[in-house]
This record gives C-alpha cells, structure tokens and sequence, in this order.
C-alpha cells in the first residue's frame, strides 16, 4: 500500500522510530500539534511508504532524543541508538508475534489466488473481504517488525503484504462494481500522490480519505467530491 517509492531500509527505519516514539509515549497526534510532522505524513513513514524530508527527519530524530543523522543510519542497517549491535536481546513475545503473522499470512495471502474471475458476481463481496484481511495483516506485519528490531524476514513479508495489496487493489478497481474506495485507492496510486496530497486537492481533512479508502462510509458531498477527483487523475 504504497504512498511513494519504499524500500526495506525505509520501512525498517519507520518501524525503529515507531518502537521508539512507542516506548516515549509520544502519540502520532502530539507529533501534529506540534508541529513536526503531519498524522498521514508520520503515518506513511512508519509504514516504510515514504521518506521524511532531512529538515523533517532531524526534527523527528530530535524529538525522540536519537543523535541527528540516527534515521538515515538505521535506514542503512545500523542499530538503534542504545542497542548492542552483536548481542540484541531476544524477546520472547516479540518471537511470538512474528511467528503468528508468518502463519497468518499464508492463508490470508492464498485467499488472492482463489477469488473468482472479476466477471463473477461474487468476486465484488469476496475481493473486499480479502482486502479488508490483508489491510489486518499489514497491520499485524509492521507492529512486528517494529518489535523484532526490523528483522529481514519480516521486513520481506511487509512488502510483500504491501505489493500483493496495490495489485489486488487495481484488480478490483478495474472490475464491473468496483468500490468508491477501490477506485480511489488505485487513481491516487497511479498518479503518485500521497493521500495528504489527495486531500489537499480536496482541500479535506486527510483521515477522511484514509477512512475512504478502508471503505467506511463518507458524506454524499465528499463521495461527489472524490468521484470527481478520480475523473481527473483518471483523465
């Protein structure tokens, strides 16, 4: 579910600051009223989807008491600060989470090579079930990578998750009855805009699109308002 260009070394560094910004006690919220940074921007990068500007990353490092330059080192594979680089402590329940998303993942990802062609009248209900089950597993995916300290099989099954979730996701909107949410979903990913960026087009509040896109219910006027924005990106 990309917003921009990602890489494992994005994801893991959005993963690592996440854990950290976690452990302070520091919400995504009081991150935006104070200015640092926005909730879908911070968001997007602690899902490995995009890449914090420099002035951004050093206000961030900043804010949760890394050293400046902290998140391009861990983007590049280097510990987080504190941590002993040859002898990271296992957790117990953080091998745990990790194994339970491993085992999840294959039925939930094998659910998308079973729905029915796009011409099936059931593949409209079917296909919004596996999206809804993947968009859970993404979730499950990077709260594990956040807890086992961006491990490469993790970090690997993330962007897998996220890969197979974009193709679906632009299967669906092609299909007769695609949703508000699918088509919307699959036009600002196309045209490579953030849902920040959507939403500024929209002049609305970005958690409204993020909601849009999760298919929860919108305002008719807002419904009017992104049918019409897809027209445009779709040309």
């Amino acid at each position: 579910m990309h917003d921009g260009a990602a890489d494992g070394g994005v994801a893991r560094a959005g993963a690592l600051f996440a854990a950290r910004r976690d452990e302070l006690g520091i919400s995504q919220r009081e991150l935006a009223k104070m200015k640092v940074i926005s909730a879908p921007a911070l968001i997007a990068f602690e899902k490995g989807r995009s890449w914090p500007r420099d002035k951004t990353r050093a206000k961030l490092e900043q804010v949760v008491k890394w050293p400046p330059g902290t998140l391009a080192k861990l983007s590049a594979g280097a510990q987080a600060p504190g941590e002993d680089a040859k002898e990271v402590p296992r957790d117990e329940s953080a091998d745990l989470l990790s194994g339970a998303v491993l085992m999840a993942a294959r039925p939930v990802l094998g659910e998308i090579d079973q729905l029915p062609e796009a011409e099936d009248p059931m593949f409209s209900d079917r296909v919004r079930e596996t999206l809804a089950s993947i968009r859970h597993l993404e979730s499950l995916t990077a709260k594990a990578v956040r807890s086992s300290q961006g491990s490469p099989e993790m970090l690997k099954l993330l962007r897998e998750i996220r890969r197979r979730y974009d193709d679906l996701m632009a299967r669906a909107a092609a299909a007769p009855g695609a949703t508000l949410a699918q088509r919307l979903y699959t036009a600002r990913h196309d045209a490579a805009l953030s849902v920040e960026e959507a939403a500024g087009a929209l002049n609305v509040d970005p958690e409204l699109l993020l909601a849009a896109e999760r298919e929860e219910p919108v305002s008719e006027d807002l419904r009017v308002r992104i049918e019409a924005l897809i027209t445009d990106l779709t040309g």
